[in-house]
C-alpha cells in the first residue's frame, strides 16, 4: 500500500528584510509576485497596519519555495507589497487572529535563531488520513486547518482551499529544524493558472538537506520515518527519504562539508540547503556570474550559491529531463 504523503509541497525562508529578500531571489532567477501583508486598524479610526506574517511564493507546477517573514512594527515594507485588510464575521476573527499571532510567533522564533529556512511542508493525497495515521503513530499536531484564499482564473475568481497540518514540536506548530508539516496535493489547474515561467528555467523542488548533530541522526530519521511513513535509506555519507519526484537528504554536521563544500551550519538541527530543478544548468551559471554570485560545485556536481551569499541558505540548481 502506497504512503499518502506524495513529494515535497514547499520549502519557506524566512528572513528579516522582504525588500533585501525579493531582490535576492529575483536576482537569482525567480519570479517572485509581491509579497501580502495582513493588515487591519489598531484601534476604531485608525489606519489599517501591516501586522503578523507576511509571504510569497515562487511557484512550480507542483510545488513552491515560500519567503515568509515576522512583520514588526519597524519592519521595511516592500513598494509593490499587497496590503490586505483582514475581514471575517465577528466570531471568526478571533480564531484568525489566533492563528496569525500564533505563525508570527513561531516565526520570530525561527528567526532568533538564524535567518535561512525554516518551513518543510510535504505534500499528502489525503491529508486526514495523514492527520490520523500520524496520531495513531504518536505524532502530536494540531490537526487540520483549512483557510480559503481568493485566484483569479480564466473563469473569474474562484477560492482554493488550502488543508494543512503542523507537527508540534517544544512548541505547537514548531519543531526544533522548525515549522515542520503536511499539505493537502497542490490543485494543479489552480496552480497552473500562477506564474511558473522563471528566467532561470526552474521547474520544480527537488530536494531539501537537513542537518543534525551525529549523535541525532538516528532520532531524527526515526522521526522523519514516522512523518512520512517510509524508511530512509543510505546514499554516499547521507540518509535520504525517496519521496519520488522529490528527496529528503539527512546528513550530519560532520558531513556537510563533503557534501556542500564550504557550508557549515549556524545551529542545528537546521535546513540547510535545498535543490530546484532546472531546464539547463548551463544558462542558469551564466545568470548567476553576470548576477555576482558566487557559485561553487556539491559532492553531486549540482551548481550552488552558498548561503552565505543568500541570506542563510545553500541554494542547488540541478538540470532536470524535460518532456518531448
Amino acid at each position: 500500500m502506497g504512503s499518502d504523503i506524495t513529494g515535497l509541497h514547499h520549502v519557506g525562508h524566512v528572513v528579516r528584510d522582504m525588500t533585501e529578500a525579493l531582490a535576492l531571489y529575483r536576482r537569482l532567477g525567480f519570479v517572485v509576485p509581491p509579497p501580502g501583508y495582513p493588515t487591519m486598524a489598531p484601534h476604531g479610526g485608525a489606519e489599517p497596519v501591516p501586522l503578523g506574517a507576511a509571504n510569497t511564493h515562487a511557484d512550480f507546477p507542483r510545488n513552491f519555495l515560500e519567503l515568509a517573514t515576522h512583520v514588526r512594527e519597524d519592519s521595511r515594507i516592500p513598494e509593490d507589497a499587497k496590503l490586505v485588510p483582514l475581514v471575517a464575521p465577528p466570531d471568526v476573527l478571533p480564531v484568525l487572529l489566533g492563528r496569525i499571532g500564533a505563525t508570527s510567533a513561531n516565526l520570530a522564533v525561527c528567526l532568533d535563531r538564524f535567518e535561512g529556512v525554516h518551513i518543510l511542508m510535504f505534500s499528502s493525497s489525503d491529508v486526514d488520513a495523514t492527520a490520523a495515521r500520524l496520531i495513531g503513530g504518536e505524532v502530536r499536531h494540531g490537526g487540520v486547518n483549512t483557510v480559503q484564499r481568493p485566484v483569479k482564473t480564466d473563469d473569474g475568481v474562484r477560492m482554493e482551499a488550502v488543508r494543512y497540518l503542523e507537527i508540534d514540536g517544544a512548541r505547537p506548530g514548531l519543531e526544533a529544524e522548525g515549522r515542520i508539516g503536511v499539505v493537502a496535493d497542490l490543485d494543479p489547474e489552480i496552480q497552473g493558472t500562477r506564474l511558473l515561467e522563471h528566467p532561470n528555467g526552474a521547474v520544480s523542488l527537488l530536494e531539501a538537506v537537513l542537518c543534525v548533530a551525529a549523535d541525532e541522526l538516528a532520532a531524527v530519521e526515526a522521526r522523519y520515518a514516522a512523518y512520512l511513513d517510509r524508511t530512509a535509506e543510505q546514499d554516499g555519507v547521507t540518509r535520504v527519504f525517496d519521496l519520488g519526484a522529490a528527496r529528503l537528504v539527512l546528513v550530519t554536521e560532520g558531513d556537510l562539508g563533503s557534501l556542500l563544500p564550504g557550508e557549515r551550519p549556524v545551529a542545528l538541527p537546521a535546513l540547510v540547503a535545498f535543490t530546484v530543478g532546472v531546464r539547463d544548468e548551463a544558462p542558469v551559471e551564466r545568470l548567476l556570474h553576470e548576477g555576482g554570485f558566487p557559485t561553487r560545485r556539491a559532492a553531486s556536481g549540482d551548481l550552488f550559491v552558498p548561503s552565505e551569499a543568500a541570506l542563510g541558505v545553500a541554494i542547488a540548481f540541478r538540470s532536470v529531463p524535460q518532456p518531448s
